[in-house]
């Protein structure tokens, strides 16, 4: 017979912020009034009325100059050209692909948008489309940069990089893409043994860290190689850390995983999910980051 853990409920000790010092954010919720100043223009989450610029949405203010606008603290995700996106193939098309990628509309790998096996540089013929199965098919998870985006919102999507391509073996993790940091690279390979893809859309790709990169499949072969039981533990350890922080809205970025995954060594891993020891570890992490910046 199974053990069954139960626990008796408790008051919280609220949470402090996770801002560094003097960069607190300025939320709003739909209705508030962010300005009375008519010098400012009105973007995105914002509405004028009786001169006053008011919030659509409940989120954080951004202003650009004059431009103030409202991000949304849930929502869909907004690409942006350049964005670093993890995503699962729903349909083969004409010469395309459809990917799923937690945004409004599902988004487009154009078949001349992708590097064929080899590295072959040259157009795409009759038989590149016949076999475009063979490269990646319903369910395939990929990642994938953001090259364009259409007037109606749809995302053009490449993997023309080596580093994009079909993903193997792994675990993924949909967030908030909210809570995904913005960062020059969304590619991190930790000192615990595994890599994480931080995808700007909120999928986040937690797989073993590669002896060496096979540059010559072009991004479309797939170890299915056994995962050692050691780097099994690592992923299902990373895995409940960024839960963890999720469930506390902190920014998932590689040193806020990296300093949460280190707090939770001493806890095995599925005691992680336990509200007392995830509160423990996060504020752990939570602190390190602060002192960091302080």
């Amino acid at each position: 017979m199974a053990a069954v853990t139960m626990r008796l409920p408790a008051v919280r000790a609220p949470l402090g912020s996770s801002a560094p010092r003097g960069a607190e954010k300025h939320l709003v919720a739909p209705g508030d009034t962010i300005t009375t100043d008519t010098g400012y223009m009105k973007g995105h989450g914002t509405y004028v009325e009786d001169d006053k610029l008011i919030a659509s949405v409940a989120g954080v203010v951004e202003r650009v100059n004059k431009l103030v606008c409202v991000r949304a603290l849930k929502a869909r995700y907004n690409a942006e050209v350049g964005d670093v996106v993890v995503g699962r193939i729903t349909e083969v098309q004409q010469k395309r692909w459809k990917v799923e990628t937690n945004s409004r509309l599902d988004s487009v790998l154009l078949l001349s948008s992708i590097n064929l096996p080899g590295g072959e540089l040259r157009r795409r013929s009759a038989e590149d489309e016949l076999a475009m199965r063979d490269y990646l098919q319903e369910g395939d998870l990929i990642s994938a940069e953001v090259q364009s985006i259409f007037s109606d919102g749809a995302v053009s999507l490449h993997t023309r990089s080596l580093k994009y391509g079909k993903l193997a073996q792994g675990v993924l993790v949909q967030v908030s893409p909210s809570l995904v940091k913005r960062q020059k690279t969304h590619f991190h390979d930790l000192p615990c043994g595994a890599s994480v893809i931080l995808g700007n859309n909120g999928f986040i790709w937690i797989y073993p860290t590669q002896e060496q990169k096979d540059e010559e499949a072009g991004g479309f072969t797939t170890s299915l190689e056994p995962v050692p039981l050691s780097d099994r533990e690592v992923i299902s350890r990373l895995r409940n850390c960024i839960v963890a922080l999720v469930s506390h809205k902190m920014m998932l970025f590689d040193t806020s995983i990296l300093y949460c995954y280190e707090a939770s060594l001493p806890h095995q891993i599925k005691d992680i999910l336990k509200p007392e020891v995830t509160e423990e570890i996060v504020l752990e992490a939570r602190q390190r980051l602060l002192d960091l910046e302080g």
